[in-house]
């Protein structure tokens, strides 16, 4: 029997409950599976601060829903937004169709929570989307052009300070990228960095009140150190354009509010039928499913359950809760229709990371180890980096890579920019030409005797295989000038070098195979047959490296093939230290020395289109796969 599955919501609560139902009924055609977002992307909401903060670009943090489940055909994906759920009917209705459901699982995710307090509408800027972090980014830029610009130092003050309210996690994350990037944007601008100022507003006594005092203490003297002026226990009771008023009367020019204080469940489904709780957050048990509703699970941060594993605490609204709950959800969904007992939710946390700025940060894991600095950064980037993988997304991994370490700018990254220099590959040029020429130059001495050499293409066997040279068909003389030059060469004291010293010979890597590396030589090249098809394919290898680098086609993939057959050589007696050099060049010329007048300029961009929409699809503003 058909059943339609329709999740709503392409944040991480609903991508973990899509993968899940989907990777389960993969092969059962009549399971039809629905995710329904506004956007066409999953937003990375964890790094929000960041496109606010100008470390990266929006598309940064926008992951394509292809690109996220192009490899599962039973997912449709719609891209549109949900505007009424009529339970009764089984249907959910967009601005642009409806679709019935059997079971639904419902994953919009939170927003800004003001709490009323005047003038946060009209006067400040959340940082609960990416629509919201982009309209910082773009303001920030905006008063620091405009402070260049002011006369009246007293407004100039103002427009140069900047203010966050809430000191939880994304207040606190916020204002580490104001104080890393504002000076950046006061250069550019020729403004002097002392004139502006950070601000960070805590109605609370304290900060970060989900970490230990040892992490608190180490955020707070990390932004003290670096200007930030901090305000707890005494909250924001209005916002106005040029500032803002604290509940002790207390007022602070900015023309810059940023707020973080509180968040909300999303208020689009708060006329949909539904039992809530504080903040608006939608009433479940342990099964994820809506009280009162049999057929409508929550998922992510519109969750209101207090869970008996943690104390009867309030499930928390952070990334690990939300893949919890729609993982809890989509095997609640499985169990129903496919039978089998239900799965409590039972939070497990592995710990709270908060990054101040792109180099320091606080983490808190398992709630017995406190780490910071570059150590929290680490483990942050390597959580990020599970999260991809954890959702079968290598690219997307790879992408996260280049975005926060490999490709950003002003030295904004955890290696302090060591890693992440974008510079002209023309200086690699030569290089490359000149590797490829030696290799050349090795092939054709080995394919055709060129430079007067002798051919690898004869019926000699010059491959150190001892074990098939007793069935080699060369003649004695050459067996016996074999065994001459064998003798010479032992007789010759080898020198270890990394350079050629006239008078010296230079030391092989190895004089002979290693054991193991011989047994498996052995295995795999086990008579003279096959040892001269080796030895010619490898000449005829060689040449195209050499060819192949010259010209600048496929130069990382052949790049890295030379490191491999460099080892290869070393293991097999054949190579000698003086020209180890050959793997740091190769390594050298991974980064991108092909777009330098070479091939891959035309080639890889073109090659990486083909290929993505091939694996995923095409990528598309818009998805509407499947209207009922």
């Amino acid at each position: 029997m058909k059943k339609n599955i329709v999740v709503v919501g392409a944040g991480f609560a609903g991508v973990a409950a899509t993968r899940r139902l989907a990777k389960k009924y993969k092969k059962d055609p009549d399971i039809h599976i629905t995710l329904i977002d506004r956007h066409s992307f999953l937003t990375y909401m964890t790094e929000l601060h960041e496109v606010a903060g100008g470390r990266v670009e929006p598309e940064a943090i926008k992951y394509d829903l292809k690109k996220l489940f192009g490899r599962l055909k039973n997912v449709h994906l719609v891209t549109d937004k949900v505007t009424h759920i009529d339970h009764e009917q089984q249907e959910i209705t967009t601005e642009h169709g409806a679709y019935p459901y059997d079971y639904l699982v419902l994953a919009f995710g939170g927003d800004a929570n003001d709490f009323g307090v005047k003038g946060v509408k009209d006067h400040g800027f959340t940082l609960w989307s990416i629509e919201a972090a982009e309209r910082v980014r773009e303001h920030i830029i905006d008063m620091v052009y405009a402070a260049a610009r002011e006369h009246d130092e007293n407004k100039r003050r103002a427009l140069l300070s900047f203010l966050v309210c809430g000191a939880g996690f994304t207040g606190v994350e916020m204002v580490g990228e104001l104080f890393e990037w504002l000076p950046i944007l006061a250069k550019e601008h020729k403004i002097d960095p002392a004139e502006i100022s950070y601000h960070l507003v805590e109605a609370a006594p304290g900060i970060l009140n989900t970490v230990t005092e040892a992490e608190q203490t180490r955020a707070m003297r990390f932004m003290e150190k670096n200007g930030v002026q901090v305000s707890l226990g005494d909250g924001i009771v209005a916002v106005e354009e040029d500032k803002v008023i604290l509940a002790s009367g207390k007022e602070i020019p900015t023309y810059t509010t940023i707020w973080t204080a509180g968040v909300q469940a999303n208020q689009e489904a708060a006329d949909w039928g539904f039992e809530r709780a504080r903040a608006g957050r939608i009433v479940v048990d342990e099964y994820m499913k809506a009280e009162g509703l049999n057929n409508v699970y929550i998922a992510g941060d519109m969750v209101y359950y207090e869970d008996p594993a943690n104390d009867g605490k309030l499930m928390p609204q952070i990334v690990q809760a939300a893949e919890q709950t729609g993982d809890i959800a989509a095997k609640s969904i499985i169990a129903e229709i496919s039978g089998g007992d239900k799965e409590v939710f039972k939070g497990k946390y592995d710990g709270n990371m908060v990054s101040i700025g792109s180099v320091y940060g606080v983490a808190r894991l398992y709630d017995k180890y406190s780490v910071q600095g570059f150590i929290a950064m680490a483990v942050k980037h390597a959580a990020n980096i599970k999260y991809f993988l954890s959702i079968g997304s290598w690219y997307y991994a790879w992408m996260y890579i280049l975005h926060e370490i490999l490709h950003v700018k002003n030295r904004r990254n955890i290696f302090k920019g060591h890693l992440s220099t974008q510079g002209n590959m023309a200086w690699l040029l030569l290089l490359r030409v000149f590797y490829g020429s030696m290799w050349l130059i090795e092939g054709l001495k080995k394919v055709f005797g060129a430079f007067g050499a002798e051919s690898w293409f004869g019926d000699q066997l010059m491959m150190p295989f001892d074990w098939v040279k007793m069935v080699d068909t060369t003649s004695a003389a050459s067996e016996a000038g074999a065994e001459t030059v064998e003798a010479t060469t032992e007789a010759a004291k080898q020198i270890f070098s990394l350079n050629y010293t006239y008078g010296e010979e230079p030391m092989l890597v190895f004089d002979k195979m290693p054991h193991w590396f011989e047994s498996l030589m052995k295995f795999f090249v086990p008579n003279y047959d096959v040892a001269m098809f080796m030895q010619k394919f490898m000449s005829v290898l060689e040449l195209g490296i050499g060819i192949l680098l010259i010209v600048g086609l496929f130069t990382w993939l052949v790049s890295a093939g030379t490191v491999v057959l460099v080892v290869m050589f070393c293991l097999s007696g054949m190579f000698v230290w003086v020209n180890m050099w050959f793997i740091p060049v190769a390594i050298a010329l991974m980064a991108g020395s092909g777009h330098a007048f070479g091939l891959d300029h035309y080639l890889m961009p073109w090659l990486q289109d083909r290929l993505s929409q091939w694996w995923f699809g095409q990528s598309k503003h818009i998805y509407q796969e499947s209207v009922r």
